[in-house]
């Protein structure tokens, strides 16, 4: 008879759990327990579903329960969103509005976005995630008889063998005759538990590296929310900054629009005055002489040659020195044009149609550190 040797671990098996010892599951199914009563909201006593918002005092909600206390809490509100669509009126509210964290009291104060403005937990969800999926995964309480059945799982090759190895060159279990006879006699292998201990903990690190980095993109997004809002108060800033610069500009057109109209206002009301006196004086000339016309032909009427002699001189000496006094003063050629008053405006309006801020330089003077670096 044939004498066949077994390796030694070969030979081992794990012991079913007795009725004083819990099994391997038992520390596992405790830890998920604990796990999922971190994981319910504190008003519908459920677990959280997503999204999952963060109130400042660090407590956690679902952000349906954190709309409904909110809108429990304000009556006015409550009446309002219930006269408007569900969405827009949970959304958006007056700044100023808020409510109490069910779990601590605190206030919570919110801004125009309502819940909506709450900060996403993503860690939580992703969390939340990840114990769905181990859940998913989690194995049916069975009866002791078919877990002892589950714990001894048995070879399909040699039926009365344990699959108690793990097939490195292969990547599948297998029993010890497998290895000593059968098809994985040339392959490398390892115990079926220490393969087992090292792929959990492998998967137990990646949980805690892809816990880690949704830390970070989290804090990430954070600082970028953080980044839109200061975009926008900058934005804000600027725009105020811009109008004051063009009102100063309009401010500053219309000041020297008032000195040029003014000028020339000077300048009508001089050649206005000068022109109404030389019309005030040729009319009273004129007054003075239609006078001395009329005196003139009545005195030809005089039937008395004296007398019309001695009135023909008097007017003859009145007409020589009206005549030499007469001086027809007349203004200038072209006194009445206001040519002179052009305001050549195109080498402003094209500095205007090309007026652009400054680059690499602020409102304070000192030197923009991203226009710098084009």
């Amino acid at each position: 008879m044939t004498t066949v040797l077994i390796p030694h671990h070969a030979q081992t098996f794990q012991r079913p759990p007795t009725a004083g010892r819990p099994g391997p599951g038992a520390g596992r199914g405790a830890t998920m327990e604990n796990l999922e009563k971190q994981l319910i909201c504190p008003v519908c006593l459920e677990m959280f579903s997503k999204p999952v918002v963060i109130l400042p005092c660090q407590h956690n909600l679902c952000r349906k329960c954190a709309n409904d206390v909110f809108q429990s809490s304000n009556s006015l509100w409550q009446s309002r969103s219930s006269s408007s669509s569900s969405f827009s009126s949970s959304s958006m509210v007056s700044s100023g509005a808020r409510f109490r964290c069910p779990s601590c009291r605190h206030e919570v104060l919110l801004d125009r976005h309502g819940v909506y403005g709450l900060q996403r937990n993503l860690l939580v969800e992703n969390i939340l995630d990840i114990y769905r999926q181990q859940e998913a995964c989690r194995p049916v309480p069975m009866k002791p008889e078919q877990q002892q059945q589950q714990q001894q799982l048995l070879c399909e090759e040699h039926e009365e063998e344990k699959i108690n190895i793990y097939c490195l060159s292969c990547e599948t279990p297998t029993c010890s005759m497998c290895k000593v006879f059968g098809k994985h006699k040339d392959c490398d292998v390892a115990p079926l538990s220490s393969v087992y201990l090292r792929q959990k903990t492998d998967l137990s690190d990646s949980i805690a590296m892809l816990v880690a980095n949704n830390d970070h993109i989290q804090a990430l997004l954070s600082e970028l929310e953080d980044m839109c809002c200061r975009v926008e108060e900058n934005s804000q800033h600027q725009r105020e900054h811009l109008d004051e610069r063009f009102e100063g500009l309009v401010a500053l057109l219309d000041e020297r629009k008032q000195d040029l109209v003014g000028l020339i206002s000077k300048h009508q009301d001089d050649k206005l005055k000068h022109l109404r006196s030389l019309i005030g004086r040729h009319s009273e000339q004129l007054e003075a002489a239609v006078a001395l016309l009329e005196t003139a032909i009545q005195s030809m009427e005089e039937p008395h040659m004296s007398l019309f002699i001695q009135s023909a001189k008097v007017i003859l000496e009145k007409m020589a020195v009206t005549a030499g006094a007469s001086h027809m003063e007349r203004p200038e050629i072209g006194f009445e044009s206001l040519s002179h008053f052009v305001l050549d405006t195109d080498d402003l309006a094209e500095l205007l149609r090309n007026i652009d801020f400054s680059p690499g330089v602020g409102d304070d003077g000192e030197e923009d550190p991203e226009g710098g670096e084009e």
